[in-house]
């Protein structure tokens, strides 16, 4: 057992064991959240700059990629939660010989991990197309968009790894730098090669792997700088066995997880291309409003994670009780009120993104529905996180299973198939319905989690 006070806190860290929780709750989950509307807003880029300057096909295209793109890439992203526990767990512990292992051993599975996707999206992109329905024209835009973008991807993963490795510090700052330098690039990128040379989805993709490789270059210099236990020395890159193992066990369910919700929102967007291009790009614009107020709900999920795998480390059950329900209360409440004004002003927003009546209605359409309903999907990721965070990543994939990815399928087979219900409202309906089944599942394991723990915890004072 390696001595306590290895890993010193000072700049750029925050110690979550001690202190203010919702403070420093605050201080990590701002930077985070602002990093990931930042991140919204360059990707919103992509659909407006195609919707209002390439056409409504071209909006359809991009947009109806997000839940496929997802669906293969959530497990390796899965690793990245992984790694964020484990190496927030050795910060918490004060195990710097380990936590310098996770960090080299992280970053090299986050460059295998790019590669094969690589080859899995290049490769299968078409297929995967045509199995979702997609129409020819958008097909074929599709195609083009996720050929490029996979071509790219080893450098999100990169990207993804390393900021994982600073948010286990309690670093979200650098993390929000990066995005922003690299979101202007994006946009400007987008608005050259969309307008100038006229590229189509071809140049909204290929702007995409440009600023993602430059977010993947700064985040590695800034890791190679470090001055404590998270520097990377390039020279140290391997696998450690036993980290590995670590990082598995907690991110291939993690992954598994994300890849079970992003196959029904698939199986979701199959439905939505069944009533054609209109409903597609209405969909795909709501969809990424949705996004802005998820990415907000997030940011206080993403705290739960790494403050609970902090405060594991530090053997602090009753800080981490704290931490549950305090970031529970934070997510309710910025859900509740993020949605209530995106909804008042859905129709001005939607009309960003395209100039048809039709698309604007189509969008609103899914708004209603998940709008009134969207903090119980952020509820129900924050108790995963959890979880997760005190060990157990297991049944969060069970509960996501059964209440999200079995439900929605038996939802889309039996209840959509009726012809009074094959309707757009009722393929929305699939998701409030979705998340309630499984938040309240995920607080059934939370208090049984918690309790064992505690059971053999030390008396917390």
């Amino acid at each position: 057992m390696e001595a306590k006070g290895s890993v010193p806190h000072g700049q750029n860290k925050i110690d979550m064991t001690e202190g203010p929780l919702f403070t420093k709750l605050l201080r990590f989950s701002i930077p985070l959240i602002f990093s990931s509307v930042l991140q919204l807003l360059f990707n919103a880029a992509d659909v407006v700059v195609v919707g209002q300057f390439a056409g409504d096909d071209s909006l359809a295209a991009v947009g109806s990629t997000g839940s496929l793109i997802n669906l293969l890439i959530n497990l390796f992203m899965g690793l990245s939660i992984g790694t964020n526990v484990v190496a927030a767990r050795y910060f918490g512990a004060k195990q710097g010989s380990a936590l310098r292992k996770a960090v080299h051993t992280a970053m090299l599975v986050s460059v295998y991990s790019g590669i094969a996707l690589t080859v899995i999206g290049v490769s299968s992109a078409r297929l995967l197309l045509i199995l979702m329905q997609a129409p020819g024209r958008v097909l074929e835009l599709a195609s083009v968009y996720l050929k490029i973008y996979f071509g790219g991807i080893t450098a999100t993963m990169v990207y993804n790894f390393g900021s994982a490795i600073l948010r286990a510090k309690g670093d979200t700052q650098r993390p929000l730098y990066i995005l922003f330098l690299a979101g202007v690039i994006n946009l400007l990128l987008n608005l050259f090669f969309v307008i100038v040379l006229k590229m189509d989805v071809a140049g909204v993709a290929l702007a995409t792997v440009i600023s993602q490789c430059i977010s993947a270059v700064l985040v590695v210099l800034i890791l190679c700088r470090e001055k404590d236990e998270f520097r990377l020395d390039p020279r140290k890159l391997r696998i450690d066995g036993a980290i590995l193992a670590q990082i598995v066990r907690i991110g291939l369910p993690a992954g598994f997880q994300g890849i079970m919700f992003s196959f029904s929102n698939v199986i979701i967007q199959s439905s939505v291309n069944s009533f054609g291009s209109v409903l597609i790009a209405g969909n795909a614009a709501a969809c990424n409003l949705e996004g802005f107020i998820y990415t907000s709900m997030n940011g206080f999920s993403q705290g739960a994670l790494t403050f609970c795998s902090q405060n594991l480390g530090a053997n602090k059950t009753g800080r981490i009780r704290r931490t549950v329900w305090v970031s529970q209360l934070s997510i309710a409440v910025i859900g509740a009120v993020l949605s209530a004004i995106f909804l008042a002003a859905g129709r001005q927003l939607l009309g960003i993104y395209t100039k048809s009546p039709e698309v604007v209605e189509a969008g609103m359409s899914r708004l209603w529905v998940i709008f009134t309903t969207y903090y119980l999907c952020g509820m129900m990721d924050g108790m995963s996180n959890a979880i997760r965070g005190i060990g157990h990543s297991l049944l969060p994939v069970i509960t996501s299973l059964l209440g999200a990815c079995v439900f929605r399928i038996i939802w889309l087979s039996t209840v959509f198939r009726m012809p009074q219900f094959h309707t757009p409202l009722t393929i929305f309906l699939s998701y409030p319905i979705s998340w309630t089944l499984t938040f309240v599942a995920n607080i059934a394991a939370y208090i049984r989690y918690m309790g064992a723990l505690e059971k053999h915890s030390p008396k917390q004072r």
